[in-house]
């Protein structure tokens, strides 16, 4: 047995026991959640991390709450598959849920698009009316860095660091409009596919400041790779929409946004490859640098 076995036969499992013919088994991603497609059109995530620091079916069910309210009103995202119950599931321990496969297209996405597109669906949720935690995913890495603290998977000037940096930036955020947000919207969860780009992956879906998901899409490009058109775009785009775009709240997005990667890091990454060292260490280095008083002019 492997350790895929118990996670593939939840999703299989569930999926049958709801008359939904399966006629494949191919693994889409392999993580802390894995991603299964089952058949022509159906696709499972499975939380398969049942030790980590989120247990439970509480992020998945703010997640389909959320995917359905977009879905209903005709927002860019990947919807839930219709011949299952939405759930959460749960089933062997393990939560789940299901998805309408899309087809991805190997096309870069084009940066106006994403601003568009975030945008419309920031529209989209100003109507959710169902509660959400604010700022979520900030205040967990917060508390988040006792485990790190306790497993000694960071140096105390490291912790220290990051602890500061997220005190500082969620103060100042607190005193901007909070609004229901994706929470996680870096590029990996938007796709690419031939119906246009698609927003998925809600389970961090929290209330906050818009600039945060704006930061989370443009860091790698605006701060990784230096690529400041890719990132000017997108900004461009969203206020073209229609989207107001506050800089200093942006700048604090920004830096939170370095200082919960790096606390995750050792969670998600627990044998991290060179590649992923060096990037850590990047983030690292820009957040000492990145005093939080020094907000950049024209963003």
């Amino acid at each position: 047995m492997t350790d895929l076995d118990l996670p593939i036969r939840a999703a299989t499992e569930t999926a049958a026991a709801h008359g939904v013919s399966l006629d494949r088994c191919e693994i889409l991603q392999n993580g802390s959640t894995l991603v299964l497609r089952l058949s022509e059109t159906l696709v499972a995530r499975v939380v398969t991390d049942r030790n980590g620091p989120r247990q439970g079916t509480a992020w998945f069910a703010r997640e389909i709450a959320v995917a359905r309210h977009l879905a209903t009103h005709g927002a860019p995202v990947i919807p839930l598959h219709p011949d299952l119950p939405p759930g959460p599931h749960e089933h062997l321990g393990y939560p789940l849920n299901f998805w309408k496969h899309v087809t991805v297209i190997d096309a870069e996405a084009d940066p106006a698009a994403i601003g568009k597109t975030l945008y419309q669906c920031h529209g989209l949720l100003r109507d959710f009316c169902e509660p959400l935690p604010e700022l979520a995913i900030l205040t967990e890495s917060l508390a988040l860095l006792e485990t790190l603290e306790r497993r000694a998977l960071f140096p105390s000037t490291t912790l220290r660091l990051l602890h500061d940096r997220l005190v500082s930036s969620i103060d100042v955020l607190k005193e901007f409009p909070f609004q229901p947000l994706h929470g996680d919207a870096h590029p990996g969860n938007l796709l690419n596919t031939t119906l246009g780009l698609l927003w998925t992956d809600w389970e961090d879906t929290f209330r906050g400041p818009v600039e945060w998901d704006l930061a989370s899409i443009i860091w790698n490009s605006r701060i990784l790779d230096g690529d400041h058109a890719t990132a000017d775009a997108i900004l461009a785009a969203y206020r073209q929409a229609g989207g107001g775009i506050d800089p200093v709240a942006l700048h604090h997005s920004l830096v939170a946004r370095a200082a919960v990667m790096s606390a995750w890091y050792p969670i998600l990454y627990p044998n991290p490859s060179a590649e992923r060292r060096l990037k850590l260490q990047f983030r690292l280095d820009w957040l000492e640098q990145s005093g939080v008083g020094s907000e950049p002019s024209g963003w």
